[in-house]
Formats: C-alpha cells, sequence, structure tokens
C-alpha cells in the first residue's frame, strides 16, 4: 500500500467536485429514486448493456422477478466465475438484478449482500426477496441501507467477504478513494473485487461533474483511467487487471453536445476490472521465469480460463506467467485448478510487455475488447 506522505490528490477520486458529497448523495438518490422509474428511462446508454448475456447468466436471469429487472441500470457483467459457496457483497446493487444472479451462482451454502443508498431501489429488492426464495429453493440475501463510501458504518464484518460486485455506480460516488479502501477491509485475503465501471480517457472537467444528468448517467463522475489505477494501488490493490471494455457512445444527441463542447477528444468506456486482494503482489509484472499449466476444471471453462484481457489460459498448455500472475492464481480460490512451474528465487526483469499506455483496446477500433457485448 502507498506510503501516507505519497497520497494520490484527486478530488473526490475523479478529478472533479460534482457538488460536494451530500449534494452528490441528494442527487444521485433523486436520480435513481424518482427520476427514473424503469430502464427505459435513462437519457444516455452508458448504463446500458448491449448483446446477449452468457448461457448461464441467461438461466439465472429467468428467476430473476421482472420488477428487478425493469430497474436495472448496469453497464456490464460484473460476476466472476467460481464463486459457488462464497460470499458476495454487491456495492450499490439497486433493486437487485446482480444481486439474484449472484445467489443462484453462490447457491445454498454461499451469501449474498446488496448495498445501496437509494430506499426506492431496496423496496423493490426486499419486497421480492421471499418471491426469489421460493424460486431458488433457499434464502441466502441480505439488503443493506447505506453508502459505499461508509461500509464501516454497516454490519459486515472486516475480512469476511470473499468477492465483491458492483455493477456502474462507483463512477456515482463522490469519494471513491474510500470506497476502494473499504472494500480492501472487507475482503478476505485472495478475495476480489470484480466490476464493471465508467472510465474516461481524460480527467473530467468542473464544469461537466456539475451537470447533474451527465453525473446521473454515470459519465461526468467516471475517473481518468489512470488516476484509477493509482486509487487502486494506493487502496492495496496493487496489479488492477482489465477484463474487458468497449466505447460508450452515449447516443443522445444533448448531451453528447456537452461532451463535445468542451472537448471532441474526451472519450469514455465501459470496462471490468478485477483487484485482487494480495498483499505480495508487485506494483509492476516482473518475471521470474514461471508457468502454469491449467487443468480445464473451472465450471464453464473447459477448453480455457480467462483471468483478464490478455491472460486467456488454454487447458493443459504450458502458459508463461508473470510473478503477479502467479499470485492471482496460487493465492486464490483458483489454486487447486492449476499446475505451478517455477518459483520467485530468481529474478529476470520486467516481464516483456508490461505498458502504462492507455490500456483499453476498443478505443482503436471503436469495438469490444472481448468481442461480444457485455450482459
Amino acid at each position: 500500500m502507498a506510503s501516507p506522505n505519497k497520497k494520490l490528490s484527486v478530488e473526490n477520486g475523479s478529478g472533479a467536485t460534482n457538488n460536494g458529497g451530500s449534494s452528490t448523495y441528494e442527487d444521485v438518490t433523486e436520480y435513481y429514486g424518482k427520476i427514473l422509474s424503469v430502464t427505459e428511462d435513462l437519457k444516455t446508454n452508458a448504463c446500458c448493456t448491449g448483446g446477449a448475456p452468457p448461457d448461464h447468466i441467461k438461466e439465472c436471469l429467468k428467476k430473476v422477478h421482472d420488477d428487478v429487472i425493469s430497474k436495472y441500470y448496469g453497464c456490464g457483467l460484473c460476476i466472476p466465475d467460481l464463486i459457488d459457496g462464497l460470499t458476495v457483497l454487491d456495492l450499490g446493487c439497486g433493486a437487485g438484478r446482480d444481486v439474484y444472479i449472484a445467489a443462484q451462482l453462490v447457491g445454498a451454502t454461499g451469501k449474498v449482500i446488496g448495498v445501496d443508498m437509494t430506499a426506492e431501489q431496496l423496496d423493490v429488492a426486499k419486497r421480492t426477496q421471499s418471491w426469489h426464495a421460493e424460486k431458488f429453493g433457499y434464502a441466502n440475501t441480505e439488503f443493506l441501507l447505506g453508502y459505499i463510501e461508509k461500509l464501516k458504518d454497516l454490519d459486515i464484518a472486516p475480512g469476511s467477504v470473499d468477492v465483491i460486485i458492483s455493477n456502474c455506480v462507483i463512477n456515482l460516488s463522490p469519494d471513491k478513494e474510500a470506497v476502494l479502501a473499504d472494500c480492501y477491509r472487507l475482503l478476505k485475503p485472495g478475495g476480489e473485487i470484480y466490476f464493471s465501471d465508467v472510465y474516461a480517457s481524460a480527467r473530467v472537467p468542473q464544469s461537466l461533474a456539475r451537470d447533474k444528468v451527465l453525473w446521473g448517467e454515470c459519465i461526468s463522475g467516471a475517473l481518468y483511467w489512470n488516476d484509477f489505477h493509482n486509487l487502486a494501488k494506493q487502496a492495496g490493490f496493487l496489479d488492477p487487471r482489465l477484463v474487458e471494455d468497449s466505447v460508450i457512445t452515449v447516443s443522445n444527441k444533448a448531451q453528447e453536445q456537452k461532451l463535445t463542447d468542451y472537448s471532441p477528444n474526451l472519450k469514455f468506456f465501459s470496462a471490468t476490472y478485477r483487484l485482487f486482494k494480495i498483499p505480495e503482489l508487485e506494483t509492476h509484472c516482473e518475471d521470474y521465469g514461471q508457468a502454469v499449466i491449467y487443468k480445464g476444471t473451472i465450471p464453464r471453462c473447459s477448453g480455457a480460463f480467462k483471468l483478464d484481457d490478455h491472460h486467456s489460459i488454454e487447458t493443459g498448455k504450458v502458459f508463461p506467467v508473470c510473478g503477479n500472475t502467479w499470485r492471482m492464481l496460487a493465492d486464490t480460490r483458483f489454486k487447486s485448478h492449476f499446475e505451478f512451474i517455477g518459483n520467485f528465487d530468481r529474478h529476470y526483469g520486467i516481464y516483456e510487455g508490461c505498458g502504462t499506455s492507455l490500456p483499453y483496446a476498443s478505443a482503436n477500433d471503436g469495438t469490444s475488447s472481448k468481442g461480444g457485448a457485455c450482459c
């Protein structure tokens, strides 16, 4: 974790202050509690996901109440593989769509906790709890009213959560640094945040951050991607891994004009990241001559396992990895699914290809880095 005297200075974690913390809370609560009634009320495509979800998510969605589905405002697929029996925390759960999907994937021995500050959204989630429990054959969900920047105020024990998910919500927070710090505190060693959010190619100016519609639509609260990387490292997540990304086109002339008037070069991306709580990770990918062999045993990943956008590990193949990737597989729930070759006895320098340029492949051709749409 970064030393306190080297603390990154980013106003409210976004490069812009909006109207201050309390006002931001009020604006977002009003936007998602009163202005937006259903998904179709959104004014841009920043909080929309295109295309069809994976088959196993489709099956889960069949058991999610229509009232919950109609109030979904996410921007990606934020539920990772291999979560059976785990404790999952959903930040900004809204009406509970992702909670109820995850509840089916963790099963009867797992648990999913949803946190949101909008009472109107949580009312829908809680009202349908018994309906979902009957559908699933078990009750394993809990919903808490609260702020994702103030998780210490909620009854969630430190080091008790295996996976934290969030779907296009952290960009709405006026204190993103606090969110990441609290996530690190709540995660078990080897746990991870796996979340989708909106990021910008440069720091968003105050003039746009003060726009309530652009903030509510998950655009003007977006972090500059490199500020996000630095904030994550400062919180203890030393090697943020990009899983997939796609360009956000806004698709609303009036809102798009506001952005273009500031700069036609300011771009926004929907991106999914995973951040592991592994204190031994290094801030850059270092080469120790290591490799792994994937056994093909993770459900729905028999041919290959995708750790991130540049690690698709085929079954049975010796796959060279940096020290950080080694630890992300060896010090987490994935360990039993891999064979490990080598150790940390000898260092060969920086791992080839470890760079610091704009990480989003979609910036080059306007397409998604994963070749398909999020759910």
